[in-house]
């Protein structure tokens, strides 16, 4: 394939010489061709159509979730080990089999339900995606601060969004919405009880623990499997906001965790995060009050320690955002041999919706972009497509796009590695799982908050659910009893105590009246 040469000019141009995309001098980047200086323009003025038809769509469509973020370039080093055992035992994975070797990494921060320009200061939980460059090719590590999710089924994700998004008709969000979703799937109560603490504002990036969140699967050269957790733990510590210290912040910064982030890394104090796993046995586990696979629940530390395998370094940052950050495509279905799915149905339909939304967004070709792109050879006999500049069938013949051929083409690798066959067995259902619990764990997490931590949590509970219909607030309450005395009795108080009932909707976390933007302003006369 012919490659052009980057390093041509013509005669006058210099390394800072503007040019078109064409490749043409640009002369005159102030003014449009026009009939006399005060026009009417031309249609043949290349130059600008260029510019300005590049510029209409210089946006990509945005993430639907996840669209505010920034990201880092880095490298993971592996212990060799999963705690004290050879990490061989566990997975043949190779980027975790040899101790000091490094492999590059790129890592996108993100808030979820908010837009590409919110604040970072809002409440919400944060996305926390590695990609991980691997010599068996990528690996996407793709998860949140938080160990655990809402909803432990993808049938109701669409739901949960729509009802975190603002409302469709005043474009504002709204704490009815959330609260009549959540009140009504009494999964999400531990998450809730998450995100309305301390917990659903990090401070900013680097000082936040990340989580793979669903369950995964390690793989050994037997072919045999286990269960597994991952856990990304700050070295820098941990740290987050009240809604009052967030509100402060945002007053004067939108951007403060980019810039944290960002400016960290100029200076050469590099974030790090120690990689840990927690590991249980491949099956059912009746023993426990919860299913594995649940991914609104966390596996006891006591029960299952975290195993250090590694950590992870952020050295550099992205030369360009859109290309790099924007343009950053992740999906959990990108697994390296020795690393597998459970039956986690949230994972499930994860690995559909996530690779399926990068195609839609950027395009049918974005692993060819370099921020996606494997660092090692790929040969497929996938072509067209919106944007191809890559063939990428290797030495093969280029007649040969097929699988298979006599008389040419590309072949099936082979397996290394015994292969995993798990036996799948069971009726066709549509229903929930057994052992639900569902607030069991939510009343755990507030007994183990600080004082302060269950001051802001109720505080920011009885601000949002106030304005909401008394149905939703009394199942929330109910909730909460059921997960701890204190906090039901709390909640309950707050909202019996909270001022009259009130239409007015109010964000994640959000207090402020809009009438105070109108008894605050200025007035002024026209001109």
């Amino acid at each position: 394939m012919f490659l052009s040469d980057k390093s041509k000019k013509t005669n006058d141009e210099t390394n800072e010489t503007l040019t078109n995309r064409q490749g043409h001098p640009v002369t005159n980047n102030q003014s449009l061709r026009t009939v006399g200086n005060r026009g009417p323009s031309t249609l043949e003025n290349y130059d600008f159509l260029e510019k300005i038809s590049h510029f209409d769509r210089e946006r990509i469509p945005e993430r639907v979730v996840h669209a505010r973020g920034a990201g880092a370039h880095g490298y993971f080093v592996p212990t060799g080990k999963a705690g004290d055992e050879p990490i061989s035992k566990y997975t043949r994975a190779k980027v975790f089999q040899e101790e000091g070797k490094k492999t590059p990494v790129f890592v996108r921060f993100s808030s979820v339900i908010h837009g590409g320009t919110s604040p970072e200061t809002l409440r919400d939980p944060r996305g926390f995606a590695v990609k991980f460059y691997t010599e068996d090719g990528n690996w996407d590590l793709v998860g949140n601060n938080l160990k655990i999710f809402f909803i432990r089924d993808a049938m109701k994700f669409p739901d949960l969004i729509h009802a975190f998004k603002p409302d469709p008709v005043t474009n504002i969000q709204d704490g009815r919405r959330i609260f009549d979703f959540c009140s009504s799937s009494p999964e999400t109560f531990h998450m809730v009880t998450f995100v309305f603490s301390p917990w659903g504002i990090p401070a900013n990036y680097r000082m936040m623990q990340g989580s793979g969140v669903n369950t995964y699967k390690w793989v050994n050269e037997e072919g045999k499997a286990v269960l597994v957790k991952y856990h990304w733990e700050p070295k820098q510590g941990i740290k987050n906001l009240t809604q009052q210290e967030a509100n402060e912040i945002q007053a004067t910064n939108f951007n403060h965790a980019t810039q944290d982030l960002y400016e960290a890394i100029e200076r050469g104090d590099y974030p790090e995060w120690d990689l840990n796993v927690q590991i249980m046995s491949d099956d059912d586990h009746p023993e426990l009050d919860f299913d594995p696979l649940d991914d609104t629940k966390i596996w006891p530390k006591d029960e299952f320690p975290w195993l250090h395998v590694g950590t992870m370094v952020l050295n550099k940052n992205p030369e360009d955002y859109f290309t790099e950050v924007e343009q950053a495509a992740f999906g959990t279905g990108v697994l390296v041999d020795g690393l597998d799915f459970s039956d986690d149905k949230m994972l499930q339909g994860r690995t559909f919706s996530y690779s399926d939304t990068q195609r839609h967004r950027v395009g049918a070709n974005y692993l060819q972009l370099p921020i996606n792109a494997p660092k090692k050879r790929t040969a497929t006999n996938q072509t067209g497509g919106q944007m191809q500049y890559e063939v990428g069938r290797g030495s093969q013949s280029p007649h040969i796009n097929y699988e298979p051929s006599t008389v040419g083409g590309l072949k099936e690798a082979n397996q290394t590695g015994k292969e995993y066959t798990p036996m799948v067995e069971g009726k066709l259902v549509r229903e929930t799982i057994d052992r639900q619990n569902n607030t069991k764990q939510a009343g755990e997490t507030f007994r183990e908050f600080e004082d302060w931590e269950k001051d802001d949590l109720i505080s920011n509970l009885v601000a949002a659910l106030a304005p909401a219909d008394k149905r939703i607030q009394e199942k929330m309450i109910a909730l909460a009893e059921e997960a701890d005395e204190e906090y039901g009795r709390r909640l309950k108080e707050g909202l019996s105590a909270a001022s009259e009932h009130t239409e007015s909707s109010k964000p994640l976390g959000g207090t402020d009246n809009p009438e105070d933007a109108v008894r605050k302003g200025h007035e002024a006369d026209p001109y």
